[in-house]
């Protein structure tokens, strides 16, 4: 891996993502009711419970964030085994069950009287999805922004992802199970397959090719020029959700707020969680940091694709889980302040110092 003494910024897609989303909603409800026959005609493009336009634009939107993985640093895991330890536990046996809880709670029984008529289990089921996938690409960017350690930001980015090929599917169906939300097994599996398995075989054969023929100036080149492409991708999804929404979100506008509460109380509770654990168990804060925000964070594109594979296009669970993105970017820029803000307060608890680096690697 090449260093950079500097820290790297927000791109001008991320920095403004929640701006972008507004605009898709606006976008996306005006094509629906202006071309509902392109809309119908997008919606009935399926292959085997799988949306083909959809599948595509998911693809644009994976695989060049996980282009930035490179699996090779699942051997320095060990290096920072408290704070992968934390991350782990928050990630897998905390995240997905607490958002099934919140979900539960606020979805399936405070605010119901206020939600569309049967739409409950299928809100709670996008919760889950959502929750039950670590973020991958824009944790980069959250732990640049709190000094984190790009190493183990690295092992820990490539860790889950290997866990979500094994995990991602039994999760979720058991998590929809309790929820008692039937588990299409058959589109769960594709689902795994199509959005996890395939992008990241796809993406390593791409990553070695670029690494082999002009190394990391050259794949961070190609990264550059995918990076908008991913967010197009994104944003084109999102109008097509929203345009399949829309008469939905005009006739319940409050929906989407009411959705957003249960997300952003799981955000700032793992977060806090994770950030905790990781003081008590005497890890460097350049570790905590990181380690908390891969705890909050979910990857959104993954949950989006499986909310569509499994529900359809104008399911509550796709809007549910495009919920995540309206407000991932303000939520996570609140939690990176809350952690340098507190950094002092953290190594006062006897944290271990992090070593003097006069550069710092970049994934």
């Amino acid at each position: 891996m090449t260093v950079d003494a500097g820290r790297p910024k927000m791109a001008v897609f991320e920095r403004y993502l929640t701006l972008w989303v507004l605009l898709c909603i606006i976008v996306g409800i005006a094509a629906g009711h202006i071309l509902p026959a392109l809309f119908a005609a997008i919606g009935a493009a399926e292959i085997a419970s799988v949306n083909l336009p959809v599948a595509i634009l998911v693809w644009l939107m994976i695989i060049p964030m996980l282009l930035k993985i490179d699996f090779r640093a699942l051997g320095t895991v060990r290096r920072h085994w408290r704070g992968v330890g934390v991350t782990l536990f928050v990630n897998w046996a905390v995240k997905p069950f607490s958002m099934a809880l919140l979900g539960t709670v606020f979805i399936g029984w405070l605010f119901a009287p206020l939600l569309p008529a049967g739409q409950a289990s299928s809100y709670i089921a996008g919760l889950i999805l959502l929750a039950a996938a670590p973020c991958t690409a824009m944790v980069f960017v959250w732990s640049n922004l709190c000094d984190g350690d790009p190493t183990y930001t690295l092992s820990q980015v490539a860790l889950n992802d290997v866990l979500m090929i094994f995990l991602f599917a039994p999760l979720v169906g058991l998590l929809l199970g309790v929820a008692s939300i039937t588990v299409p097994w058959d589109t769960l599996l594709l689902s795994v397959a199509l959005y996890i398995i395939v992008p990241v075989i796809i993406a390593q054969v791409i990553r070695r090719a670029i690494m082999a023929d002009g190394g990391q100036s050259a794949l961070d080149r190609l990264l550059a020029r995918l990076g908008p492409v991913s967010l197009i991708a994104l944003l084109a999804t999102l109008v097509l959700l929203f345009g399949f929404q829309g008469e939905q979100i005009v006739a319940q506008p409050l929906v989407i707020a009411l959705l957003a509460v249960p997300i952003l109380i799981q955000v700032y509770f793992n977060a806090g969680l994770a950030y905790v654990l990781n003081r008590v168990a005497g890890e460097a804060h350049c570790v905590a940091g990181p380690s908390a925000l891969i705890g909050a964070s979910n990857f959104f594109e993954l949950a989006v694709a499986a909310a569509i594979g499994l529900f359809g296009l104008q399911s509550g669970a796709a809007l549910a889980t495009v919920v995540g993105v309206l407000i991932e970017v303000p939520v996570m820029l609140s939690v990176v302040a809350i952690v340098n803000r507190s950094r002092g307060w953290y190594e006062r608890g006897g944290s271990v110092a992090r070593p003097a680096i006069a550069t710092q690697a970049r994934p």
